[in-house]
C-alpha cells in the first residue's frame, strides 16, 4: 500500500517539527494509541488498538526515526504485530516545508500489512488507513490550535477560512506512527515530521 498528501499548517516549520518530534502529542493525535515511549535514540516502542472491519486487535510495535534533516525532513521505520490479527511494517517520508501561511507537512507512506487484516481487501485496508490519517492530521490541528491560537488566529483573519483543509492521499501516520503502527491504520503513525 502506497499512500502520499500534503497539509498545510498555520504554525513555522520549527513549531511543527518540535510538536511531530513530541511523543505525548503524536501519541495523543494518534487514534487508539495508549503507549509511546523513548526505547532508544530517535527508537520508540507503540501499542496501539485498532478496528479495520470486523477485525479489532491491540498492536504492538517499534519506530525509529532516520535520515533526519533538522527542522525539514525524515524518514519513518515503522513494524507492528496484532497477533492473529496480522502485522504491519513500512517507512513513512515526511518533509515539512516553510512558506508564508505557515508550513506544508508532506508524506509519502509504503507500508505492508499481513495476516487477517490483508485478508479484507485493500479497498477496506485503505479506507481505514485514509480515515485514521485524516483523524490524526484532525487532532493535529487541534492540538496546535490549542497550542498556538495566535497562529491559528491570524490564518483565520487572512484568509477568512477555518483551521487547514482535509489532507489529500493518505496516510499518514501515521503517521504518522504510526500511523497504523503506521501500516495497519497508519499508521499507527504520523507522523512525526
Amino acid at each position: 500500500m502506497d499512500m502520499q498528501g500534503n497539509r498545510q499548517l498555520a504554525i513555522t516549520q520549527q513549531q511543527a517539527w518540535e510538536a511531530l518530534n513530541d511523543p505525548a502529542v503524536i501519541q495523543s493525535c494518534i487514534p487508539g494509541c495508549d503507549k509511546m515511549e523513548a526505547s532508544g535514540e530517535n527508537q520508540y516502542a507503540v501499542a496501539l488498538a485498532l478496528k479495520i472491519g470486523p477485525i479489532a486487535a491491540r498492536f504492538t510495535g517499534k519506530i525509529s526515526l532516520n535520515d533526519i534533516v533538522v527542522p525539514s525532513s525524515y524518514t519513518i521505520a515503522f513494524d507492528g504485530q496484532g497477533g492473529v490479527a496480522g502485522f504491519g511494517k513500512g517507512t513513512a517520508q515526511i518533509k515539512l516545508l516553510a512558506n508564508p501561511q505557515g508550513c506544508e507537512l508532506g508524506y509519502l507512506v509504503h507500508a505492508s500489512v499481513g495476516g487477517k487484516v490483508a485478508q479484507l481487501g485493500q479497498r477496506l485496508i485503505d479506507g481505514a488507513a485514509k480515515s485514521m490519517a485524516e483523524d490524526f492530521f484532525k487532532r493535529f490541528d487541534e492540538a496546535m490550535q490549542k497550542k498556538y491560537p495566535q497562529a491559528y488566529a491570524a490564518r483565520v483573519a487572512a484568509s477568512e477560512t477555518p483551521a487547514p483543509s482535509a489532507a489529500s492521499g493518505l496516510p499518514a501516520w501515521i503517521w504518522i506512527a504510526g500511523l497504523i503502527v503506521l501500516g495497519i491504520g497508519f499508521w499507527v503513525l504520523r507522523s512525526f515530521g
